[in-house]
């Protein structure tokens, strides 16, 4: 059996192997091979081969705390509470404290509504932590039958600092599931007063409180003041009873398990912005085992894991998400951006297509299918896919300028200049400051050579909205270039090349100014840069590497000159 040193030095060469992409090497197989695997897949986040291995490795040393706890964790991320229940439960009974196995096995123990053995490790101080542990205790007490202990406990935590809002939130829920409805809308209210910002998801439940208050036009009023009127399938159905005068069922927390379920997911959205996105995982896995309904958190965990470049489990846990939810059509959609970024085009293609078949009058599945389209260059699909976009608002606001400005760019590319400049100025009627649409047409106005003062001005605006937009700058050393402006374009584009040093359009740029100005050896060499960064930069598929590569060759004026185009020429004081 190895020791803990050499364990030591298979953990730091598992490292290093995964940060070069080295395959293991062969002396590191046998017994520790499954463990150095593991760690392999732990640093990249692959949660799946991570567990697999660590259960693996488990089999040759099956007591190993290290192991189990790991294991644990790779479980736990993966949403499997039960086996990371078991392996947590191993590991605590070594006599060891572990805040992953002790998670583990609450988890473990509240999936199966055993809660007073949750809440006994909670007492006996082997909890989940601080900020957990009251709340989990308040909602094993519910859990148990003592409703009274258990809103006690839900005072309780209120009362420490930083705690109240989030905990009588969790109360108000809790009396819910009892159906004491007249104290869980007297509680929103009082948070309400109190200024707190409602998500998505209390501002459903509150509406269908007021519901089963018959406060029917208090919850439409809610909905109205929250969402305005551009409402998503599941808010457009709830909105949809409320007018028709149905009273709306409260389905979301119909017990200690639901509401733990609630409490987990709430703190994942609390420990997005305060910790890692692993850590953060866990709490939305732990909802999901506990909630396997529970969509929102779902689709959260599906989030994280494409934050963290697995696409693979992104795409799997998208797929948990029924047909006949409401919230079906936002799972496809993340579904095929996880695809996309996985490198299966032409899946996500697909996804999007039979979307916009079904779920064709929502808005964001017709621009989304726009954006997919306009990305793989097939221009026509993506106007058509815009167009019904725009087609399904009844009316026009700022909100939608950037369909009219991708709709536009879609245009453009496809050399449709008139409809591409209406497209453009109508989004700059809804949106009058936006800097990309003013770079944007302001550029497609100097390529073409039309109404040129005006499009100084846009980019000139452009410019002082986004000084630090390395793509805007390079537009408006640009297009002091094109009006033979020469000497002061220098200054805007070594500005934009600072900001965008391995751009190879915003090089070429550069050297053609330089060469414009005379300062010849300076315009080779950012001509020779932007050829090394042919594959680097926002804008690398826009590059014309053979052009440059002739401008190296004969010089820019020879290459003007075969293209028929005019000779540089520094414009008049005029």
């Amino acid at each position: 059996m190895a020791t803990p040193r050499f364990f030591r030095s298979l953990i730091q060469l598992g490292v290093v192997c995964a940060g070069l992409g080295l395959a293991v090497p062969a002396s590191a197989q046998g017994v520790s091979g499954d463990y150095l695997a593991a760690r392999q897949a732990s640093v990249v986040g692959d949660f799946k081969a991570a567990a697999r291995y660590y259960d693996l490795a488990l089999m040759h040393d099956p007591e190993r705390g290290e192991l189990l706890e790991r294991a644990a964790l790779a479980h736990l991320s993966l949403g499997d509470v039960g086996r990371a229940g078991i392996l947590g439960q191993r590991y605590l009974d070594s006599g060891e404290r572990s805040q992953i196995a002790q998670l583990a096995v609450i988890a473990d123990h509240l999936a199966k509504e055993e809660y007073a053995a949750a809440r006994e490790l909670i007492d006996t101080q082997r909890g989940t932590g601080p900020t957990s542990d009251g709340l989990i205790r308040a909602w094993a007490l519910l859990g148990e039958g003592d409703m009274s202990a258990a809103l006690v406990a839900f005072d309780d935590v209120a009362s420490q600092e930083g705690m109240r809002r989030f905990a009588l939130y969790q109360k108000a829920l809790a009396l819910a599931s009892v159906g004491d409805y007249e104290g869980t809308e007297a509680l929103f209210q009082q948070e309400a007063s109190d200024g707190l910002q409602f998500s998505r998801r209390s501002v459903v439940i509150r509406a269908t409180i007021l519901s089963q208050l018959e406060r029917n036009e208090d919850a439409l009023s809610l909905i109205d003041r929250t969402f305005g009127a551009n409402l998503d399938p599941g808010l457009r159905k709830l909105r949809a009873q409320l007018e028709a005068g149905e009273t709306v069922p409260f389905t979301q927390v119909q017990g200690a398990r639901d509401g733990l379920a609630e409490l987990f997911f709430s703190l994942a959205r609390v420990y997005v912005s305060e910790t890692s996105d692993g850590f953060t995982l866990l709490h939305s896995r732990m909802a999901e085992a506990l909630n396997p309904d529970h969509v929102d958190a779902i689709l959260f965990s599906a989030e994280l894991l494409e934050q963290m470049g697995q696409h693979d489990l992104a795409v799997t846990t998208y797929r948990k998400v029924p047909r006949e939810d409401d919230a079906y059509h936002a799972a496809e959609l993340g579904r095929a951006e996880a695809l996309r970024a996985s490198g299966r085009v032409d899946a996500a293609v697909e996804v999007l297509q039979s979307l916009a078949e079904t779920h064709g009058d929502v808005p964001v599945v017709q621009s989304s299918l726009g954006d997919l389209m306009r990305q793989l260059e097939r221009y026509d699909d993506a106007i058509a896919a815009y167009s019904r976009a725009i087609d399904l608002f009844a009316e026009t606001d700022e909100t939608q300028w950037f369909l009219f400005y991708a709709r536009g760019v879609a245009q453009e590319r496809s050399g449709n200049d008139v409809e591409a400049e209406a497209d453009f100025r109508r989004a700059l009627e809804l949106n009058p400051d936006q800097p990309q649409v003013l770079n944007y047409l302001g550029y497609s106005l100097v390529e073409q050579q039309r109404k040129l003062d005006e499009a100084l001005e846009m980019i000139e605006r452009a410019v002082a909205l986004s000084p630090r937009s390395g793509y805007i700058v390079d537009s408006l050393g640009w297009v002091l270039y094109r009006l033979g402006r020469y000497e002061e374009a220098v200054g805007h584009m070594e500005t934009a090349a600072e900001l965008m040093p391995v751009d190879p359009v915003v090089n070429d740029h550069l050297g053609d100014v330089y060469w414009a100005v005379g300062r010849e050896l300076e315009a080779e060499f950012m001509w020779r840069r932007a050829l090394s960064f042919a594959d680097s930069g926002t804008s690398a598929e826009d590059a014309d590497l053979p052009r440059i590569r002739r401008k190296l060759e004969v010089g820019l004026d020879q290459v003007l000159a075969e293209e028929g185009a005019p000779p540089l020429d520094v414009a008049s004081d005029k």
